[in-house]
This record gives C-alpha cells, structure tokens and sequence, in this order.
C-alpha cells in the first residue's frame, strides 16, 4: 500500500450533506434509507460547518424498549421534527484536502477515533469524504481475504 497516495484518489465523490436547518426527521430519513454512517452539514455554499454520525442519531432515538415500540416511534418523529441538524452536529470537525495523504488520513483517525474525515478545497467547500471503510478497501484491494 502506497501511504502517500493522494486522498483526492481514494475518497467518496458523491456525498450525501444536509444543511444547518435541515430538520432531523430528513436526516433520520437518510440514514434509514442510505448505506452511510456520518453525514456532513453544509452551509448553502458548501462549506463544512459540522459532522452529524450515525451515533448521534441514535442516541436521540426513544426506542430502548421493547413493549412500547409504537409509541417510541411517534415520540422520535415529533422530536426529529423539531431538531435541526445545527442543533445535533459536532461543530469541530477536522478537514483534509485532497492532496494530503493516506497516511495522513490514518493518523488523524488513529489519534483522535475519528471515522470519517470530510475533503474540503481551499474554502472548505466539500469535495469529497474519507472514512475509515475507504482506507481499509484501499489498504487490502486485491488481497485475497480468507475465512
């Protein structure tokens, strides 16, 4: 594995963002339907004002129990209606841009347990993200895995 391989070369291009006043219910709604764990919050330009994991959405969810699962279900809408991601999000979120490296993406994720890493250009507009899924891929592409 090349660790001073650009991350412009490995990172996710198509990312998912929602805004500071999107509401909780549409970002609930994202990660339900979506294969993704951390979602970034944009400003209207695009620039990375914060972090929103699947982690905090969890734990703002009313649904620990196993007997009232129904009522839980209504108590988490109208709480994620009146939520806004500004409310929710990390606010320091580390950026990278797309020119640093892996090994320099590894070592913020190593030192500070991060697991995503938003790729942002010279005015911290979002480019792209990294996670810790797409260090591993690159990290053992081609490599026969055996069970």
């Amino acid at each position: 594995m090349d660790t001073n391989r650009r991350l412009g070369d490995i990172m996710t291009t198509n990312v998912i963002t929602v805004h500071l006043t999107t509401t909780m219910d549409v970002v609930s709604d994202i990660f339900e339907k979506k294969n993704i764990h951390h979602l970034p919050v944009v400003e209207k330009d695009g620039t990375v004002v914060g972090m929103i994991s699947k982690s905090d959405y969890y734990q703002l969810q009313d649904s620990f129990t196993l007997f009232k699962r129904a009522a839980a279900e209504r108590i988490n809408q109208a709480v994620f209606r009146s939520l806004l991601a500004s409310e929710v999000m990390s606010k320091q979120v580390a950026v990278l841009n797309p020119d640093d490296s892996v090994l320099m993406a590894a070592g913020y994720f190593r030192e500070n347990l991060f697991h995503a890493i938003p790729i942002v250009d010279e005015n911290q507009r979002i480019l792209g993200i990294v996670t810790t899924y797409d260090l591993l891929t690159y990290a053992f592409q081609g490599a026969a895995i055996a069970n």
